[in-house]
């Protein structure tokens, strides 16, 4: 502790000597005007009579170069018109000065009615099986959330014991199977931790050695190798990296990032006076309610610095730039836990020297233990805790508080400003880790190490529509279906219908446009069993453009009656008890073949063939709670389990 002490001080002068500037020094604060017609994006900030230039690039999100559309703006400029834009796209703008107090520069993304996203892509969700029994019910609504935000849910549920390589292959394998779709990774729980490397990014020398790599999981072409690596100087003995000891090599990360990685883990911080399970069932909880606006949080950021400008790294710059997201007025410097104890911000950052458990002039992870942080997105950045396998972690502990992210930003920086138009938080985590010296963004300490890693949810988005509720549909006539719902208590344009297609396991939208009432009818219907979605959508006007946002999805199921299938169709079927427990019995007035039980995401977890009888048993023991669907025969009746 004397040791951690004399650096954290050493640290602080260091600090002191060099805090000419402020971390917002090394940002340009810029606001964004657009306009539809004719379309222009006019870049806007303050006049800094110290500038002696500015230069302005612009690229798309998927390039890895900047295009220069002014290299040379005159000092006294304070703004920049891009007339050569399309509505529709959306464009990452760099904006660099220089000249006193400092050099700086920040990023937006900018655009004009970009389209919605009616898919996002595969989301492959690791569970800790640790939890699959106990918290069965959160899993499943964390599940639905996934899929209700236009993701595709692949779930393996996996030991905490299990070897790192075995993880890494069934993450592999989703990903060979359908390279295109397959985009993010939800670790939930103690997943096995990949450790690699020869670092200690925050320069202490009894920390160099291996550190956390989840990178690894999501890295689906590099080559991580167990041969070279001999460095055994670091006081933790899982920091010690030798070669064949299951701790990768690599202090870069050796491919491209491919996955949107986020860990939700709540091991090992006895801190808290709640379980693990309790903890998880917290924060599972506290982010269905993100999602569904039940939780809406001030839109304004906090920032906590104890570093000042540290030599030009300007750790705090990761808070100021925030700026992208909200406005420059809300960004404001505030002590961290006095204030997120009682006040609301969407984002937050705080750094200090550090500890594994501590945050010098923020706090510990024991003040988060003895209070609730009202925040969303936080940063945090000090010495150690960017190491968070370890106990009492202060990067993982937000979580356990109220945060739904935490980010160890400043070595390298950090950039969310993707969410300004409907990113997720995990697509500017990838962005972030694959960020070579030469890519967008500026070079800084750390870029493309192993160990940058998201801590929550990777899903999450900045802007939050309540959805709509009470969906009910209804079979009216033969081929016919009839949606009704109650709508959203927010301002919106209407909303979009979608119906699960059961060849892709996709919900497709069946709504040619946006429908302004709270009715939909479908005819023409096909399949006996059919899942409906619906999203209320609104143009959603951020401080960079405008965009069309959704809201999380509502569902419910309706059986239909098709041609030819009347006669299937009132067969009499009967299922008691219902709700059921441990079993219950399937009786029809006809000799039954085959029964299949789906789950509400239809997934098969029962099937019985050739039974040839008129009333059945089914045992229930192996099922958990929750609402299914059972085909017997082709007919379909609905079951719920509540033990």
């Amino acid at each position: 502790m004397q040791k951690i002490t004399l650096l954290f001080l050493s640290i602080f002068l260091l600090s002191e000597l060099t805090s000419a500037q402020s971390p917002i020094d090394y940002t340009v604060p810029i606001t964004v005007q657009v306009q539809e017609s004719p379309p222009q994006i006019t870049l806007q900030w303050p006049l800094n009579a110290g500038a002696t230039n500015f230069s302005i690039g612009r690229k798309s999100l998927s390039a890895t170069s900047w295009t220069i559309l002014e290299d040379s703006l005159a000092p006294a400029s304070t703004s920049f018109t891009d007339t050569n834009v399309v509505v529709g796209t959306g464009y990452e703008y760099r904006v660099s000065r220089t000249g006193a107090p400092a050099d700086g520069e920040s990023y937006v993304y900018a655009g004009i009615k970009i389209p919605v996203v009616d898919y996002r892509g595969k989301m492959v969700l690791l569970v800790d099986d640790y939890f699959s029994d106990t918290l069965s019910t959160e899993i499943s609504r964390l599940e639905k959330d996934f899929i209700s935000d236009g993701w595709q849910v692949i779930r393996h549920d996996v030991s905490r014991t299990d070897s790192v390589p075995l993880v890494k292959n069934i993450i592999l394998n989703d990903f060979t199977a359908d390279a295109v779709n397959v985009k993010a990774l939800c670790l939930l729980g103690h997943i096995p931790v990949p450790y690699s490397g020869d670092l200690n990014p925050d320069g202490h020398p009894d920390h160099e050695g291996a550190w956390p790599a989840d990178v690894y999981y999501g890295d689906m072409n590099g080559a991580w190798t167990d041969a070279s690596v001999n460095v055994t100087v670091a006081s933790r003995p899982q920091n010690q990296n030798i070669p064949g000891d299951g701790k990768f090599d690599q202090t870069v990360i050796p491919g491209t990032v491919a996955l949107e990685v986020g860990r939700i883990d709540f091991f090992n911080l006895p801190s808290f006076a709640l379980t693990e399970t309790q903890l998880m069932r917290n924060y599972l909880g506290r982010d269905n309610d993100y999602r569904k606006k039940i939780v809406d949080p001030v839109k304004r950021c906090l920032v906590d610095d104890n570093f000042g400008t540290f030599g030009g790294e300007a750790f705090a710059s990761n808070g100021w730039r925030i700026a992208s997201l909200l406005t420059p007025d809300s960004i404001s410097s505030q002590d961290y836990f006095t204030t997120l104890g009682s006040n609301s911000y969407q984002w937050s950052y705080g750094c200090g020297g550090g500890s594994y458990t501590s945050c010098g002039g923020v706090g510990s992870t024991s003040n988060f233990a003895a209070d609730t942080v009202q925040t969303i997105f936080t940063m945090v950045f000090g010495s150690y805790f960017g190491d968070w396998d370890s106990q009492d972690n202060f990067l993982r502990a937000p979580l356990a508080s109220g945060a739904l992210t935490s980010a160890w930003a400043g070595r390298p920086h950090w950039h969310f400003h993707q969410m300004s138009l409907g990113e997720t938080i995990g697509f500017c985590a990838k962005a972030t880790q694959n960020n070579y010296y030469y890519s967008p963004y500026v070079s800084n300490y750390g870029v493309h190490y192993i160990h940058q890693a998201l801590m929550g949810d990777p899903s999450l988005r900045q802007h939050i529509i309540a959805p709509p509720s009470n969906l009910s549909g209804t079979n009216v006539s033969t081929n016919y279906v009839a949606l009704t719902w109650s709508a959203s208590p927010d301002s919106v344009l209407g909303y979009y219908v979608y119906r699960l297609d059961t060849s892709t396991g996709r919900y497709m939208r069946i709504s040619p446009s946006i429908v302004a009432d709270t009715n939909f009818a479908e005819s023409n219907i096909t399949e006996a069993i059919n899942h409906y979605m619906v999203r209320a959508i609104r143009l959603e006007a951020s401080v960079t453009g405008t965009y069309y946002n959704m809201s999380e999805g509502i569902f419910d199921t309706v059986n239909v009656i098709i041609d030819g299938t009347q006669e299937l169709q009132s067969t009499y079927i009967s299922i008691y008890p219902n709700p059921a427990k441990d079993e219950c019995i399937i009786a029809s007035d006809k000799l039954m073949k085959n029964i299949h039980a789906y789950d509400e995401l239809m997934r098969c977890v029962f099937s019985a063939a050739d039974i040839q009888s008129e009333k059945f048993r089914l045992d229930l023991s192996t099922m958990k709670n929750g609402i299914y669907f059972l085909n017997v025969d082709s007919h379909f009746r609905k079951l719920v389990i509540e033990k």
